[in-house]
């Protein structure tokens, strides 16, 4: 019988067997221990590659992460005749040169928006009307168009902080509104459920104060804070730390639980819209 660990050649049957040694066993040991190491280096290189966009680095302590860096428009679809970035802000301005037969929006590239925590400062002129559009749409026929849920902006504060639906149901809950939104019946067109330009299938069912009180709670012509809570089918609209309006939306024939994000610039007289500190949590 021939030890496996000598370190001679032995003589078996005529032939010559060479000795297994201790060295081979180790470095065979220490093959497989390099193999390993490289497996695990690949599988961790691939994971840090395809969670980079959520890295710590770019998370704040409250889990949100910038969609605007402040420095460019990189990663925005968007007309270059009415947005640019200054001063750190992203900024939407309509000229007495530029003015605009419908709408435009700057939309966030590759950013589904489905159950998320948002957060924004915005600061408006004083003739100014925006809004921040959320599980919308893009209309191919219709460059930098968008449909969809809106938290309302203008500049005089009639709207802002109410619920609209862009090119859909329109007005879903003014300022100051706690609101179910309900399916129509049949299949009547959008058109035929909406009056005034509010949708006529909404159920009242609290109130957030007045519209008025509400309002001295926004800033005139200086930096507000939106924070948006979208969870399944309630949609919150907070500014300044103040709930503005709360829609539940039961109408199934016509909600949306994901879509695109997107700033407007409103047809109407020369305005300016900055908006900086663009941060959201999505919720999985």
């Amino acid at each position: 019988m021939i030890p496996v660990n000598s370190l001679e050649s032995k003589a078996c049957r005529g032939f010559t067997l060479p000795a297994i040694s201790k060295v081979k066993i180790n470095s065979l040991y220490l093959f497989t221990d390099i193999l390993k190491l490289v497996i695990f280096t690949i599988i961790l290189i691939v994971f840090s590659s395809c969670s980079s966009s959520r890295s710590p680095k770019s998370v704040d302590k409250d889990g949100y992460h910038l969609i605007f860096d402040g420095k460019s428009l990189a990663g925005w679809e968007y007309d270059p005749v009415y947005w640019r970035v200054e001063n750190g802000a992203l900024v939407g301005e309509v000229t007495s040169s530029t003015l605009l037969k419908r709408n435009s929006f700057i939309i966030k590239k590759d950013l589904i928006t489905r159950d998320f925590d948002l957060k924004v400062e915005y600061r408006v002129s004083s003739y100014g009307n925006s809004g921040i559009n959320y599980r919308s749409e893009s209309i191919d026929s219709l460059r930098y168009a968008m449909r969809g849920y809106q938290a309302d902006i203008d500049g005089q504060n009639y709207y802002t902080g109410q619920n609209y639906e862009e090119r859909g149901r329109t007005t879903l809950a003014y300022r100051g509104q706690k609101v179910m939104l309900n399916t129509p019946e049949g299949s009547t067109p959008l058109k035929d459920n909406i009056k005034n330009n509010a949708w006529t299938k909404t159920a009242v069912t609290g109130s957030l104060g007045s519209a008025d009180s509400l309002k001295g709670a926004i800033r005139n012509e200086d930096w507000n804070e939106y924070h948006l809570i979208v969870r399944r089918n309630r949609l919150l609209h907070y500014i300044n730390g103040v709930l503005m309006s709360d829609v539940t939306d039961n109408d199934t024939a016509n909600r949306k639980s994901s879509g695109r994000l997107g700033v407007q610039v409103h047809v109407g007289p020369p305005m300016k819209i900055e908006y900086r500190n663009f941060r959201i949590k999505e919720i999985l």
